[in-house]
Formats: C-alpha cells, structure tokens, sequence
C-alpha cells in the first residue's frame, strides 16, 4: 500500500491552488455531515496519514476519534500532526468488529475504490456503526478525466493504478441503498460522498 499513501500525500500536500480548493471543499462538506450526525464517537477506517482526522480537529468536531491504518508509516505521520487525545491504532476493520467495538458514524473516505471485493465491508461497516456511515469515493468518469487533463495516468486512461473499483455517482449511491439508507449526498466533485443510515435505526 506504499504507493497508495505516497499518492494520498502528494495529493492532500499539493501546491496546486484548484486542487486545494477542491480538497477544501471536500473537507467541509464532510464536516457538515459530520455536524448532521452529531456522533459521539466516531472511527476513521483506512485514516491514513491523518488527513480527514486533522480536517474534523481543526474544524472543531468535538468527539472521541479513533482512526485505523494497516500502515505503521502513515501512521507515524499522522501522530505527527494530530493532538493525542486522538486515538491511532494499526488495526484491521473486521477485527475491530469481531471485537464487538461500535462507534456512532464509521468514516470510509477514499478507501473503498481500493478494495477488491468492496461489498465484503457492507457486514463489517453494519457491525461497527452504531448509526451512520460517511462514505465517499472518486466520482468517475470525471475523476479520470480530471487526470488525463493534468497529464497524470495518461496511458491508463486516467485511472489511478490502485483504484479497482470505479463508481458514477448514481451508481455508488444505488449500491450503498443496498444494505443502508442514504440521508444526504451533497455534490462534491470530483468524489461521490454520502452520509447514510443503518437500516434499523431512525435517521
């Protein structure tokens, strides 16, 4: 997973002032469905090096954060940035919840399109949600085309190499509507981003 976190540090670190602006606006739309759910308690799954987790601190998220990587050097450096009271963890998902541990929202940004069998999360993310799930992935065919304009990928036809999951926006929206109920998808391009719901509890 070394290239995946060299490429999410090169893009949330880039100079590049639109691609910023992007992110920027990426990361208050998530803290304005974040403030929707209102959680207590919220789990950061594929955190990272930090960055989403930094995004809610500085926006004044007030809740008990817990973030997990399988990677001790994204890890490492996420540590780095955020305040302890933060809690970072090298853990895998399905042994968080085979150990029965719940949170109010499960947060799933950028990560699912990396997965190879995606819909093998849905029983994982059901079992650690008490709630609500955050979730957001690249909004194709626009996120590749956005790189082939900027030159990058250019002989996969824009295609980041270890994205293996490509999903339209309506597309995602009717697979997450398979198994949760979908509360608000605002637009946030070039990602697809929902807050959704457990299906047995109250929106």
């Amino acid at each position: 997973m070394s290239g995946v976190q060299h490429g999410n540090r090169q893009k949330h670190e880039s100079g590049n002032p639109i691609q910023r602006k992007l992110i920027e606006h990426f990361h208050a739309q998530a803290v304005a469905l974040l403030e929707r759910a209102a959680p207590t308690s919220l789990l950061d799954l594929g955190c990272g090096e930090g960055f989403t987790l930094d995004a809610f601190v500085r926006a004044g998220v007030k809740c008990d954060m817990t973030g997990i990587d399988l990677s001790r050097d994204a890890l490492s450096y996420a540590r780095e940035r955020l305040p302890d009271e933060v809690s970072l963890e090298c853990a895998n998902a399905t042994t968080l919840a085979n150990d029965g541990r719940t949170f109010d929202v499960v947060v799933m940004l950028e990560v699912l399109e990396h997965i190879e069998n995606p819909s093998q999360m849905f029983d994982v993310l059901e079992q650690l949600t008490n709630k609500h799930l955050l979730l957001s992935v690249p909004w194709e065919p626009f996120f590749c085309g956005l790189n082939l304009l900027r030159g990058k990928n250019i002989a996969r036809l824009g295609n980041d190499p270890e994205h293996v999951n490509h999903w339209t926006r309506m597309g995602f929206r009717r697979w997450v509507s398979t198994r949760f109920d979908i509360l608000a998808a605002p637009v946030v391009f070039p990602w697809t981003m929902v807050l959704a719901t457990r299906r047995d509890v109250p929106g």
